[in-house]
């Protein structure tokens, strides 16, 4: 069962918000409000907020722990532009974009694993360019003579 929750016409530029959700995509509901809480961008906050609604949805309509959940997606789209202008020298004007986002967070329940199943990771093969480097036998380091004046 997947909960989410939006914010829309966030004002802030989609690609400063996506930095921000880079970093709780994939992790549990705490440890993403950890991250929140400790980061210094301004998209955080608003971040925050959103998953904080999607925590309530899933305890309020689907009778779910909020700390048993994952952020299975976040994300962040790009909303409205509102356009300004400001004066500059000799009659002229600049326009001034302000961007607006819509951020959405999805949660899932966190995947319980079966007890004696534990995930193992295959062994690191060298790729074929580490092989023949190994192979090589290596050049030896010449020193430099010293000049003498």
């Amino acid at each position: 069962m997947k909960v989410r929750a939006q914010a829309k016409w966030v004002r802030t530029s989609a690609r400063k918000a996506r930095l921000v959700l880079d970093h709780i995509r994939g992790r549990s509901v705490p440890e993403a409000r950890t991250i929140l809480a400790f980061t210094s961008r301004a998209a955080a906050t608003d971040i925050e907020k959103v998953l904080r609604s999607a925590v309530a949805n899933a305890e309020a309509n689907h009778g779910l722990d909020g700390d048993d959940l994952v952020i299975e997606a976040a994300f962040a789209d790009e909303g409205p532009t509102l356009k300004r202008w400001k004066p500059r020298a000799r009659g002229r004007v600049n326009r001034i974009r302000k961007r607006t986002c819509h951020v959405t967070v999805v949660l899932a329940p966190a995947a319980q694993e079966q007890p004696g199943t534990s995930r193992r990771r295959s062994p690191k093969r060298a790729s074929a360019a580490e092989e023949a480097s190994a192979s090589r036998p290596k050049a030896s380091k010449r020193k430099k003579k010293e000049a003498v004046a």
